[in-house]
């Protein structure tokens, strides 16, 4: 028995329950709400999706848990002192998906929509010069799988990719940059910054007044990571100014985007709802069961998040 503990919405909840399930034949998949208090004192594993803190608090014996989001900076915040681990979902899609957008919207900036879009609603009709991909400098902030994935992915493309992550790091065919120094260097040498970092104490308003003002005015910035990384504020004050070109988000503090914020007003600021790489339900469930099927019968455990990182 393995208890399935989610906050999500009912439809998601039972959705993600039937692929769980019809990977892990082997065990019974059992609701939070559905648990038994016998069960819920002898389950030593869970598979999460965005927790109540009070339910996982109820399953006393755990001694780790499969939460099936990449990003674990919540469950870290609502349960900071967990006695169990936790592995977060490191699916290989998930990282090609999230590849396809960063050259997306790569390309959606590069090939000059934002001004398009503006001269199509003032019915202006203007060609602008282009410059080749090679000529454009695409810093992506975070090195991980899902930053060295897009890496790869902008570079098949021809364009000139910076690289930038905490410690240091070699990439054949990108320049790369590490620490505080490094990071004022690659943001002053930017056209465009992909920001893919974990939200952790040391990224939280990574990118701050300071760090904005380094970008040159012609500078565009997609954020595919969270939203607290970036000072919106000062982002927005700096594209009114047009100190800054145009600005990509996908991630915010509170999600839904409240409707009465004014990024949503902002004619350079292009907004998405969370879907620059979703999970896909089904390779997500492949890799829980693998998981939970190599720790009870090969006695193998996953790699944790390091709790001190925050990934």
């Amino acid at each position: 028995m393995i208890p399935f503990v989610s906050d999500c919405d009912e439809e998601s909840t039972l959705l993600w329950l039937r692929y769980l399930q019809d990977e892990m034949s082997e065990y019974d998949i059992v609701l939070f709400k559905n648990l038994s208090k016998s069960q819920k004192e002898n389950a030593d594993t869970a598979i999460v999706a965005n927790p109540k803190p009070s339910d996982i608090f109820q399953l006393k014996n755990l001694k780790w848990v499969q939460s099936l989001w990449a990003g674990v900076e919540k469950l870290l915040l609502d349960i900071p002192y967990a006695s169990f681990k936790i592995v977060r979902m490191i699916d290989p899609i998930l990282a090609h998906t999230m590849a396809d957008s960063v050259l997306a919207w790569t390309l959606y900036l590069h090939k000059n929509m934002p001004l398009y879009k503006k001269q199509q609603n003032q019915k202006i009709w203007k060609q602008h010069q282009e410059l080749l991909p090679e000529e454009k400098n695409i810093l992506v902030l975070g090195l991980g799988k899902l930053g060295l994935e897009s890496v790869n992915k902008l570079r098949e493309n021809g364009f000139c990719v910076l690289g930038w992550s905490r410690s240091k790091k070699e990439i054949n065919g990108v320049i790369t940059y590490h620490g505080e120094e490094g990071l004022h260097q690659a943001l002053k040498n930017a056209d465009i910054v992909v920001c893919l970092l974990p939200l952790t104490n040391q990224t939280i308003n990574l990118l701050d007044k300071e760090k904005l003002n380094l970008l040159q005015p012609n500078t565009s910035i997609i954020n595919f990571a969270r939203g607290a990384i970036i000072d919106y504020d000062y982002l927005l004050e700096k594209l009114e100014k047009s100190e800054l070109s145009h600005a990509v988000l996908d991630v915010f503090e509170k999600e839904p985007l409240d409707e009465n914020s004014p990024l949503w007003n902002n004619e350079n600021i292009t907004i998405l709802p969370h879907i620059s790489a979703p999970t896909n339900m089904k390779s997500a469930s492949k890799i829980a069961s693998k998981n939970i099927s190599d720790y009870y019968d090969k006695g193998t455990l996953p790699d944790f998040v390091d709790i001190k990182k925050g990934y």
